[in-house]
Formats: C-alpha cells, structure tokens, sequence
C-alpha cells in the first residue's frame, strides 16, 4: 500500500514577530480530507500557527520564520512561491465574517474573477455550486444582488465559506470556529464542515472541547512555556488527545480553555 503525502508537513518550523517569538519548534503532519482541530490557552500561538500555513502572518507585521511548511512536498516559505494561489489553495475563514460591501453574488464570484475572466453561464453555475456546497443557496437563491450585509451572521459567515469554495482550494483554514454565532448557526457551520471533509482538508482552532470532540479526527494541542513561547504539546487522535487533557494530571490545564 502506497503512503499519501501528508497535506501540509511542518517541520521544526519557529515564527517570531519582529523580535518576539511566537511559535517554536513545531512539527507536524497533517494528513489529506481529515478534520484537525487545533486547541490550547489563550496566547499559546493558535491563530499565529493556522496564519502560517498560508502565510497570512505576513499581512500583519514584520515576520520571521525557521524550519519549513511544505504544501504537498513544497515549500510555501520559498522566495519563489505564489502567495495567491497559495492562499486559494489554502483558504481561511476568520473569525467574523469579512465580507466586501458588495451583492451576495460578487462577494462569491470576487476570488473567481481575480484568477482570470469566465463566461457569464460558467461563473454563474461556479456561484451557485458555492453557494449549494456551503448549504447557503436555498436562503439566498432569489437574492443574489442584494447586499451580502443584508445576511444574519451566521449566514455571512457561510458565504464567506461559499466564497472560499469557489475557487476550488484544497486545505479549508477556521480561526476560532463558530465564534459569536448561535447553537442553531453554529450547527450548520458544523454540519457544513462535516459534509466538506470528504473532499478538503479542514483545520480549525476551537476553544469548545466538546465541539473537537463532535467535529474532529486530530487534535493538535498547544501550550506556552514560562516565556510565553508556544509549542506543540501533542497531536493525536481527538479522543486519544482529550482524554490526555482531562486526566488527573492535565484537569487544571484543559480548564483554562
């Protein structure tokens, strides 16, 4: 049996900040169409780490990297690299919806159109296989030239899926999954990435044990060492992961979430 690539492979990789280190050391493979959650206290480098991986860190300050990501056996930290299709290939959701003030059927075909000009017919059935893959196209199929700030929260932030979907990426990144958002919009968004693991790889940073435990296959946990560095604790099965933070030894740690 031939052994798959992982989908991303972190390797020794440390990210600092100007001269603030952020991240050290971590190492991890990430395997292809599974769901990894990411979980661990406040400031321990979550987010920063889930940015790396499609190098969106860089749109915040002056950044410095060591060790190596590799996006399929590449290395997306190569001078050579092109960051935007890296970041459609590699997608991420934030924590609020960051949507264009624009209509429900731009804020879809932006990214599309960024790759280069489509018949209208074609980019009208890529908005609407979007928009039926983030389980949104039944609420807003009779109003796709009204405002995307007209949409609930919850329904902004599947758009906001629908548009990174549009451009057909491989590897879906969510920072803070299901923030802010009600039981009701929070399930969709979970059933929604559910029905997605099939065919990307999802990675999401969640303070919510109990919905790593509903959603994920890995869990990749974090902690921060006297200095405030963050590092990878473990990265195993989900169960195998959780039932190590709510042992006797680690109960103090799993309740700072």
């Amino acid at each position: 049996m031939i052994k798959q690539i992982p989908a991303i492979s972190v390797k020794n990789f440390s990210c600092y900040y100007d001269t603030q280190k952020i991240l050290e050391e971590v190492s991890i493979d990430i395997p292809q169409n599974k769901i990894i959650a990411i979980i661990g206290p406040s400031g321990c480098g979550k987010s920063t780490f889930l940015k790396s991986l499609n190098r969106m860190t860089e749109l915040e300050g002056e950044v410095r990297v060591e060790g190596r990501i590799e996006f399929f056996g590449q290395n997306i930290y190569e001078r050579r690299i092109n960051l935007n299709r890296l970041r459609r290939q590699i997608s991420i959701i934030y924590p609020r919806p960051n949507l264009f003030p624009m209509s429900i059927y731009d804020n879809v075909a932006y990214g599309v159109k960024l790759i280069g000009w489509r018949p209208k017919a074609e980019l009208d059935e890529i908005i609407e296989l979007a928009l039926k893959s983030a389980d949104l196209w039944e609420e807003v199929k009779n109003k796709l030239n009204k405002s995307a700030l007209e949409l609930s929260c919850g329904q902004q932030q599947r758009l906001c899926i629908a548009r990174a979907l549009a451009v057909k990426p491989q590897v879906l990144l969510m920072d803070e999954l299901c923030a802010g958002l009600d039981p009701i919009a929070s399930r969709k968004i979970e059933e929604l990435i559910e029905c997605l693991s099939s065919e990307l790889t999802i990675i999401f940073v969640s303070h919510n044990l109990q919905q790593v435990y509903r959603l994920s296959d890995f869990t990749a946990s974090f902690k921060y060492n006297e200095n405030h560095i963050g590092k990878l604790q473990e990265f195993a099965s989900t169960k195998k992961v959780l039932a190590n933070a709510f042992n006797s030894r680690n109960r103090d740690y799993a309740m700072r979430f």
